[in-house]
């Protein structure tokens, strides 16, 4: 390729050997700590860090003899859906580079559709493995919270964010699933014993149901998009599948609830960085002015959701924003749960939109934040979810999103890799 896409901040060669995955080479989303390889979550507050253990799902990736050859470029700790807001420059959509990859872990997705790596793990707070998936038109998958370890995570928002796998086809992420999910003593939630995953994938499928939300295929999604999905459906049907329009109200409050919660943790999980336990000491003549200069090393996306975020948890207003978001978030999750019943997947597009021109949205966050609509409502729930490539919308990648029951991944997996070959 002759244009950086920008996919790397660190190059790193840790890994290899005999072992599952011992034929890929893997890029880790530059949140996940590595032992001894820099780990900046996208931020110059974290220039130079360098962690002394590895996450769980890195130290699983070198026992199954993975390479892994570098840590992948990200929103700012993980806030933005573009890969735009990083410290260390914007990445590049290797399908189009005038337009974006997704995010906020559009570094992995980039390199694994550019062919600079075979797999790649993300991390999914609200749609950040998904969405630059869809835009890159590669597979991302966001398993069951709890299923895969966030021990070594630098944590955006606890109750939301999971690491997932991405790579070029369903096996691959399948292969890569079966190596890092499961129970991890060092992280009290991540407790469920992993299933086969790569062998299921191949396992015929038969008599699915199919349910479509009318809330994620509304007045919201782009007449392209439209259409690759309204064929992907035709795709499922001709396989077999029962394809039911249903509805779930709860999504309609979904998004807003999200960015309430996600912005609360954030603010909470961030206060750590500042310049004396974590993060490049400020300077001052004093601890206010001190405090206040390492603080404002924070990029501005950063600094906007952590305001927001202590607005919503401060006195006063913890009852009228933040108490009122877990309450949707139940309604969400019931809604899912109410819908699985009765459906194997649900289905939509994974993002409304084809992948923004670059710069298209940085003077505006609120068009950024209403394309994850389609996302974030999963991360409520705390389902699996899978983007598959679906096709293309004015010669740009479009995602078809799966989504099932908890610690369903086996099937959700089976029913994608169909589709998969059924395109």
């Amino acid at each position: 390729m002759s244009v950086d896409i920008n996919a790397f901040v660190t190059r790193c060669d840790i890994g290899g050997g005999d072992g599952a995955l011992s034929d890929l080479a893997v890029g880790v989303k530059d949140n996940i700590s590595t032992e001894g390889v820099e780990t900046t979550c996208g931020s110059r507050v974290l220039e130079g860090y360098e962690p002394p253990y590895d996450a769980t799902v890195v130290a699983r990736l070198k026992d199954a003899g993975a390479r892994i050859v570098g840590k992948t470029n990200m929103d700012e700790f993980g806030m933005g859906t573009t890969t735009e807001t990083s410290a260390y420059g914007v990445t590049r959509n290797p399908v189009d580079t005038d337009h974006v990859p997704g995010g906020s872990s559009g570094g992995s997705a980039a390199a694994v559709a550019a062919g600079d790596v075979d797999a790649a793990l993300g991390t999914d707070t609200g749609g950040s493995v998904r969405c630059p998936a869809a835009f890159c038109g590669v597979v991302g998958l966001k398993p069951t919270y709890g299923l895969v370890s966030r021990y070594g995570l630098i944590a955006y928002a606890n109750s939301l964010e999971t690491v997932g796998p991405m790579a070029r086809d369903v096996e691959t992420t399948a292969r890569l699933l079966d190596v890092i999910a499961g129970a991890d003593e060092r992280d009290g939630t991540c407790n469920s014993e992993a299933d086969d995953y790569a062998d299921a994938v191949e396992e015929p499928t038969a008599d699915v149901t199919v349910a479509v939300p009318q809330e994620l295929v509304g007045e919201g999604v782009e007449e392209g998009v439209r259409s690759v999905f309204e064929a992907s459906l035709d795709s499922l049907r001709d396989e077999g599948a029962e394809v039911r329009e249903v509805s779930m109200p709860s999504l309609e409050k979904a998004l807003a609830a999200y960015y309430v919660i996600a912005m609360g943790e954030a603010s909470s999980n961030l206060a750590r960085f500042d310049g004396v336990r974590y993060g490049p000491g400020g300077e001052g003549d004093d601890w206010n002015d001190s405090f206040a200069d390492a603080r404002g090393r924070f990029g501005d996306e950063v600094k906007r959701r952590v305001m927001l975020g202590t607005y919503a948890l401060s006195e006063g207003y913890y009852g009228d924003y933040y108490d009122k978001a877990q309450n949707a978030r139940t309604l969400v999750r019931r809604d899912f749960e109410n819908v699985l019943d009765d459906a194997d997947v649900v289905a939509s597009p994974t993002m409304p939109l084809t992948p923004f021109r670059v710069g298209e949205v940085l003077d505006d966050p609120m068009q950024m934040y209403l394309a994850d609509a389609n996302t974030t409502p999963v991360n409520l729930a705390g389902v699996p979810s899978v983007s598959v490539p679906a096709g293309r919308a004015d010669d740009l990648p479009v995602g078809l999103q799966l989504t099932a029951g908890r610690f369903e991944e086996a099937k959700l997996l089976r029913v994608a890799r169909a589709f998969e070959k059924a395109r």
